[in-house]
């Protein structure tokens, strides 16, 4: 299955924590820095998907799919339009495994850091 360079509609930054410190206090804060800005499709999952899943409590709210890339896991977030995504899992492509990722997201969860 390929994927439609139209159907990646939306510019989204990729995200990951870092740990820095507090110079004043020594304390140490996880802080978000930006490691990509890609093209990705943002897709709400539908009631359907939900009950099929059987996630009555999930956390997963809509699925993110963008370009192959390494290093994408589940500690990162995807930031869109004033929106926080925290990634819940990777899915890579069923084919080669390299081609593009799902991500499967919950819009605000753990938005804060850590």
């Amino acid at each position: 299955m390929t994927l439609a360079a139209g159907r990646l509609n939306k510019r989204v930054t990729l995200q990951s924590p870092v740990l820095d410190q507090d110079t004043a206090t020594g304390a140490l804060a996880t802080v978000w820095a930006d490691q990509a800005v890609v093209w990705a499709a943002i897709e709400p999952i539908s009631v359907r998907d939900f009950i099929a899943a059987d996630e009555r409590q999930s956390r997963v709210t809509a699925r993110i799919v963008m370009r192959y890339r390494a290093g994408v896991d589940a500690s990162w977030r995807v930031a869109h339009g004033g929106k926080i995504y925290q990634i819940v899992g990777v899915l890579p492509d069923q084919d080669s495994g390299r081609e593009y990722l799902t991500l499967a997201v919950g819009e605000g969860v753990n938005s804060g850091g850590g």
